[in-house]
């Protein structure tokens, strides 16, 4: 049931924002779900524990807060076209995704983790000690205004660090970056295909812009 839900909602806010690409608009369903239900406990599995990421993704919609989420994440279509020639597709292949011309011999491919993505996937080995970082760039669709401060849920046995851990922003529209390092703990004994998971959030005055972690330990 969750595809003509979602479907609903994206066509509604695709109303009232008509100049919102299909990233933006997706950026704002997912930064606004929440995770807890009516009793503000964490929304439950088949099994009635805590549901994890993998079974809800980003949470539970909030259409009236994704009308107006005050930071997103987009995504253009050359982005789209770098990710697929990264992949080893072919210039015709990504084409037919696309719907213009594409040449990847010309084109810098790009990973998946390098995708203005509004969530983290991070896989860590078992000697995987090296600091993996992760670049965003947020847009404001609020306030003229205003300012986000980070606030940060680690995933266990993950360390998490957030630069810079303030954006300001005094314009419409206007975009800011920042990076996120995801370290794993030394002297910690994890399992291999364990997982972890966690979230970061911009929080202002009349917003809260949430990001889920995800981190598979192999």
């Amino acid at each position: 049931m969750a595809c003509p839900h979602i479907s609903g909602v994206a066509a509604l806010l695709k109303s009232s924002h008509p100049h919102w690409s299909p990233a933006v608009v997706k950026s704002a369903i997912m930064t606004t779900a929440y995770t807890t239900n009516l009793q503000g406990d964490p929304i439950p599995d088949e099994k009635l524990r805590p549901a994890s990421l993998f079974a809800i993704g980003a949470g539970h919609v909030n259409p009236s807060k994704a009308e107006d989420p005050g930071l997103v994440y987009d995504i253009m279509l050359d982005d789209y076209a770098a990710y697929l020639c990264g992949l080893g597709f072919t210039s015709t292949m990504a084409q037919l995704v696309t719907h213009k011309p594409v040449n990847c011999d010309l084109i810098k491919k790009i990973e998946a983790t390098e995708l203005n993505y509004p969530s983290f996937s991070i896989v860590l080995g078992s000697a995987d000690y090296f600091p993996k970082t992760y670049n965003r760039t947020v847009m404001n669709v609020g306030p003229a205004d205003s300012h986000y401060i980070v606030e940060v849920v680690p995933p266990a046995s993950v360390h998490v660090s957030v630069e810079p851990q303030i954006l300001v922003f005094n314009g419409e529209q206007q975009t800011a970056r920042y990076s996120v390092t995801f370290t794993r703990k030394t002297g910690e004994t994890i399992s291999a295909s364990s997982t972890a998971q966690g979230f970061i959030e911009w929080v202002s005055d009349k917003h809260s812009v949430r990001s889920p972690i995800a981190v598979i330990f192999t």
